[in-house]
């Protein structure tokens, strides 16, 4: 087989992997507004398995993901597989010597909190989550450290022009396989705020 061959091969799995993405379940939302790659939504709540890694931003998604992966690969109390939902997201909680992430997967609509089988890893850890009211950066290619700081700049210029306060770290969203290459990803960056009182 030629390098033409495979080529086209590749082009066509990342097509169809593109269409079967838009069949993945996602958190619901209400949108509130929208400009250009920026939106202000807000999300009904959800549950998350989650996993807290210290190192660096490649490495903490790396070992997040597995560690996740894992749980909802049947490393649980019931031996189950649960569906893959997206997006696999990212928190990053920065302290004085280090940076902490937090990564997450929503779980499936189907199931509440006691329904959930329980993780077998300690390191993973079933809940629910709120966002509520955030500002949202739509964005594609790969998400990389350094494409996270810019873009969580732009994103907190304009939750400042929008007139909003910040009240949650960022938030990394991914919602393609690692698989996927760049022309066909779509990722998001997603900060919590509130309406600012005025004085």
């Amino acid at each position: 087989m030629n390098l033409i061959s495979i080529s086209m091969m590749f082009f066509a799995f990342n097509i169809l992997f593109a269409f079967e993405n838009q069949r993945i379940e996602t958190p619901n939302y209400n949108k509130i507004f929208k400009s250009g790659r920026f939106e202000i939504r807000d999300y009904e709540s959800m549950i998350i398995a989650s996993t807290g890694v210290k190192a660096s931003y490649r490495e903490a998604t790396y070992t997040g993901f597995k560690r996740i992966a894992k749980f909802i690969f049947g490393g649980n109390s019931d031996n189950l597989s649960i569906a893959m939902t997206a997006p696999v997201m990212t928190t990053l909680e920065e302290q004085k010597n280090y940076q902490s992430y937090e990564i997450s997967f929503v779980m499936p609509k189907e199931f509440s909190i006691e329904s959930l089988p329980k993780p077998l890893s300690e390191d993973v850890e079933v809940r629910s989550k709120n966002l509520g009211l955030t500002a949202v950066i739509n964005f594609g290619g790969w998400a990389t450290d350094n494409r996270v700081k810019y873009l969580s700049k732009k994103l907190k210029n304009f939750i400042e022009k929008k007139n909003y306060t910040i009240t949650g770290p960022a938030i990394v969203a991914q919602y393609n396989s690692p698989w996927a290459i760049p022309p066909f990803r779509h990722n998001e960056i997603i900060i919590e705020i509130k309406e600012r009182i005025a004085k």
